[in-house]
């Protein structure tokens, strides 16, 4: 879920990494309404709302219904940020993922995506810890879930989704290491998308993606949807699943994001409401799709956007991206039951 075109990219020999130069500040938010069939989802005259700024780079929203605020992460500052309407922004975590590793081989040494499993547990992609954990938001006690597959540890795991079972599905690029796949680190030979469960333990759903990130369940869970963020290979995939949540069939292409207009941000974080409305970040911002893939609406903010959540209501879509967070109303209910 981290990558943009304004904050990194890889030097395609050797798949060194190398800062890029800012872009302008973002500039205040508006919505581009391309399709009529947008009316259902966001009224015409809405208005987004900036809720916090002054974030390194903000990332991996979730909200928390049972309390109230929504949770996000700050990768590169090592901190996970608390906001609510009666609080406004704190700091709620700290380290959230990993203190003290040497800046010269890690360069997010915090949290990225976000969930919350059935028992109302924080999950999160830590990329510095290079595992996905559990956090008990009451004792603020972590557990690590997992931190490998076939006995080599992940790289810096960037977000994930959690199935009805209770199964999580992850992405496991090198963008927290500063040499990416260089990395002395480094010790998978993937760059995986996983599939989790206590039960089953874990699986590899696809190493295809030099740069997997963005990961989602379509609301049946018969498919899963993936960003690459790999500059060179800007895309969505989808893969069908079996009843037992593992791929059947090759991975398909979604959405290319050569198609669409140029602009700030690669294909990162993605929520898929229940009528199969898709919330995904891209070239230009936050795209709005039907569920055949259909451009109804971008929201865009002159930067990236890299992830998207419900939250309040489930009337209310959250957007992280570069030192900000947005909040904007929407009709639809993006919640499932």
């Amino acid at each position: 879920m981290t990558v943009s075109l304004n904050r990194r990219s890889f030097i395609a020999a050797g798949g060194a990494l190398v800062a890029m130069p800012l872009l302008a500040a973002p500039q205040p938010p508006r919505l581009r309404r391309l399709s009529p069939k947008l009316d259902r989802i966001v009224a015409g005259d809405v208005t987004i709302e900036t809720i916090a700024t002054g974030i390194a780079w903000a990332e991996g929203p979730v909200w928390i219904r049972d309390s109230g605020y929504l949770l996000f992460s700050d990768p590169p500052a090592n901190v996970m940020r608390r906001w609510s309407r009666q609080d406004g922004l704190s700091r709620f975590l700290e380290p959230s993922g990993v203190a003290g590793l040497d800046p010269k081989l890690v360069r997010e040494a915090g949290s990225n995506g976000l969930g919350v499993d059935h028992q109302g547990g924080l999950l999160i992609a830590n990329s510095g810890g290079r595992s996905i954990d559990r956090l008990d938001l009451r004792t603020k006690q972590r557990t690590v879930l997992v931190d490998r597959y076939n006995g080599k540890r992940f790289s810096s795991c960037n977000d994930l989704t959690v199935s009805r079972n209770g199964a999580i599905y992850f992405t496991d690029p090198p963008y927290g290491f500063s040499q990416g796949d260089a990395s002395p680190l480094k010790e998978a030979t993937q760059n995986g998308v996983y599939r989790w469960s206590p039960k089953e333990g874990t699986a590899l759903i696809t190493g295809i993606l030099k740069r997997p990130n963005g990961i989602a369940l379509s609301p049946d869970e018969k498919r899963l949807l993936v960003s690459s963020s790999d500059e060179t290979d800007r895309r969505i995939i989808v893969i069908d699943l079996g009843p037992n949540g593992l791929p059947k069939g090759e991975p398909k292409t979604f959405l290319e994001a050569s198609s669409l207009p140029p602009g700030p941000g690669n294909p990162d974080g993605m929520k898929i409401a229940p009528d199969g409305t898709m919330f995904c970040t891209g070239p230009g911002g936050l795209w709005i799709l039907a569920p055949d893939g259909e451009r109804l609406g971008l929201v865009e903010q002159g930067a990236s956007i890299a992830n998207c959540c419900f939250g309040e209501d489930g009337k209310t879509l959250f957007m992280t991206g570069a030192d900000r967070v947005l909040r904007m109303p929407v009709k639809i209910n993006g919640f499932r039951t």
